[in-house]
This record gives structure tokens, sequence and C-alpha cells, in this order.
């Protein structure tokens, strides 16, 4: 049985690990101005977060069409698959599950399962790499699902925003809620946890770093942590650097957080994707 995995460019994973497992990754596209660019491809993450404060009008950012999903399935089943998964950011943030969805209700070349990961960046793409590894073992997709549910149950996201602006500008937001933000210079904090954003709002950097602290510490003990940032990893560091003590041995891995994510957020944002260890395990 061979279970090959697709997922997305918002999964934030390192190339090394795509590599490795053979993980099939669908670019989703920024817009900025009249020219298109796949996320991953065209365009580095350095150059974009260099150049968005002064993008005018702001990136846009879209979903591939079903056929460019189609078009993968079909390969991976012309390569050899029996099956594929294919794991996408939350239905709460993007359409790209539905995509996925419709081009596997007409592939015939190969049985298709689509599954919402119900987070986003790294707190998807870990689930891609759990999926990846079960699939190397030789696992099929029924039994592969119940791993990822079960580690759903455990996956936080939370980030500290440096501004409101660069949601108000995406549409993201209610526009008045944006602009009293800007005047009172609330920085926000945006949560994930099992498909279902939601968010704080601090008065300054420094409480929105406590803010942070605090709920990394309710994910105690932890399994796994990445840090999350956007163009500003010094502070990410200094950030961890707060906690070092409290983590898991081992390297911690730092991600500059995908330009399609990033153009809704804004450079300058920081925190951590986690996975909790299970309650029947201390760390």
């Amino acid at each position: 049985m061979t279970v090959r995995v697709v997922t997305d460019s918002t999964c934030d994973l390192p190339l090394e690990i795509i590599e490795r497992y053979g993980i099939r990754v669908i670019p989703l596209y920024i817009n900025i101005e009249e020219k298109g660019y796949l996320d991953g491809v065209d365009l580095t993450r350095e150059q974009f977060y260099q150049k968005l404060p002064a993008y005018d009008p702001p990136p846009t950012t879209a979903t591939p069409g079903v056929d460019v999903f189609k078009k993968a399935y079909d390969e991976l089943a012309a390569g050899g698959a029996d099956e594929v998964l294919s794991i996408h950011i939350s239905i709460s943030l993007s359409a790209t599950s539905e995509s996925a969805h419709r081009a596997a209700e007409i592939t015939t070349s190969v049985p298709v399962t689509v599954f919402d990961s119900r987070q986003l960046s790294l707190g998807t793409g870990f689930l891609v790499e759990r999926a990846a590894q079960a699939a190397a073992e030789g696992m099929n997709v029924a039994h592969i699902l119940p791993l990822l549910e079960e580690q759903i149950s455990r996956t936080h996201v939370f980030a500290a925003l440096d501004t409101l602006e660069f949601l108000r500008r995406s549409g993201r937001m209610n526009g008045a809620l944006a602009g009293i933000g800007s005047l009172l210079k609330i920085k926000p904090l945006l949560k994930m946890y099992d498909g279902n954003p939601t968010s704080e709002r601090k008065r300054t950097r420094d409480g929105a770093y406590h803010r942070l602290l605090a709920l990394l510490d309710e994910t105690m003990p932890i399994e796994r942590i990445a840090l999350l940032h956007t163009h500003a990893e010094p502070a990410a560091r200094e950030l961890l650097r707060r906690v070092q003590g409290v983590l898991p041995a081992g390297p911690i891995l730092a991600v500059d957080i995908t330009p399609v994510i990033g153009a809704h957020i804004g450079p300058g944002a920081v925190g951590f994707a986690v996975i909790s260890a299970p309650k029947n395990r201390t760390a």
C-alpha cells in the first residue's frame, strides 16, 4: 500500500522534510498589483516582507483551481500511489480544502481523501509530517486519520501581531475596529485551535509577549514546539530565550511564515506552533 501526502504552501514545512517524505506541495497564489506569484516558488519570503509595507494596493491571495489539484492527484497515481491524503489549511481560513474536495470528487485515477487540518502554518505542517511518517511506515489512510485527529486535539498556534494595519488592508477584519486598534496602538494576538480562530488585544508589545508566554504555559508539558514569525527572527529568538528552560530538549524549528499568511498579518508577527504532550505522559 503506497499512500502519498499532498498539502499546500501554507504548511510552512522545511524543504528537507518535504523531500524526505516525498510530500506534494500545491502553492497558493499571491497577487501583487497585476502580477500573480506562486507562493514559495516565484517570490522569496525575504523579498516579500521587505517590500510588503510599500505595496499599494496591498497584495491579495488566492486558492489554486480544481484542475491544479486534480493534475497533482493524477500524477501521483501515475507514479504508483494507491491512495492520496490531501491535508490543507483550515476551512475557517481558506477555500483551499474546497478546491481539493472538488478535485477529489472528479479524480478517478486514485482514491483521494481530503482532510481539513483545522490549523495553519506549522499547525498544519506538523500534521502533514505525521501523516507522511505514518505512510512511510506502511499505514493506509484509514489508519492515519485517527492519528491526525488525536494530534489536532493537542495542537495550538498563537502569535502576537505588530499591527492591525495589514488585517485592515487585506479586508480580513472590520475597518472601524482596525482604526480603533491603530489609534490605541493595540497589539492583537491571534489564536488557532481545532478550526476555531480567536483573538485578543493587548495595549503594548510587552503585554502581548507576556500573554504569549502565558498561553505557552497553558500548553505544558510540550511534545513539540516551533517558532513562527514574519520576517522577525530576532524578536522570535528573544521570545524563545525567555522560555528555553521549560521546552523539550533538542533544536527548535524557526520558520518565517509563508507570504500567503503574511500578506494578511504583516511583518513583525511572532508566535509559536505547539503540540502538547499526551495527558498520560509527562514531558
